[in-house]
């Protein structure tokens, strides 16, 4: 279950990750229950960055909401690639992505949930987890010119020398809560 760190510790708990941030927004008035707007999840994203005290430069993977919808993917891509492509960052696909729906479908409200597992499991056993049943990405996204690559196999997840390892979590509600 999810405890403090210093409860964790304390009752000598195996710790599996950190989480050292947290952020949400809302787009306001949307027009409908499925048209996500990225300029909400950019506000979001930039604030989980603040709350956890390090920028996306340090991510070395993001476990996305993915939810295969033409609308749904494009806003998250593109706020993803709005946040983590920085002038002077890391060179391009340095950043592994990937969905957990790929193997297990959309869990409704628990896919966040489930994302969020997937990142910890990645983090413990220091592994990039792939994703399934996707062989190229919708060229529309445009991935070969951001941060991120598809992670399509499981391979050993090797830390950088600058920073721990460290996943995050894109997991955006219905009708603009991100």
């Amino acid at each position: 279950g999810l405890k403090r760190l210093d409860t964790a510790e304390r009752d000598g708990d195996r710790v599996y990750a950190v989480i050292r941030g947290l952020g949400t927004s809302s787009d306001g008035r949307g027009g409908a229950i499925y048209a996500p707007m990225a300029t909400g999840q950019v506000r979001a994203l930039r604030r989980v960055a603040a709350a956890a005290g390090y920028g996306p430069g340090e991510v070395d993977l993001v476990e996305a909401h993915g939810t295969a919808t033409r609308a749904g993917d494009a806003a998250e891509f593109e706020s993803l690639r709005q946040v983590f492509s920085s002038p002077g960052g890391p060179d391009k696909a340095w950043c592994a992505l990937g969905s957990i729906k790929s193997q297990i479908g959309h869990t409704k409200a628990a896919a966040g949930a489930a994302g969020l597992v997937k990142a910890v499991l990645a983090l413990h056993q220091r592994t990039l987890p792939p994703t399934i049943k996707v062989r190229e990405p919708h060229p529309g996204l445009g991935i070969e010119d951001s941060p991120f690559y598809l992670n399509t196999v499981a391979r050993p997840w090797i830390r950088r020398a600058t920073h721990p390892r460290r996943a995050s979590v894109s997991s955006f509600g219905f009708g603009g809560a991100n």
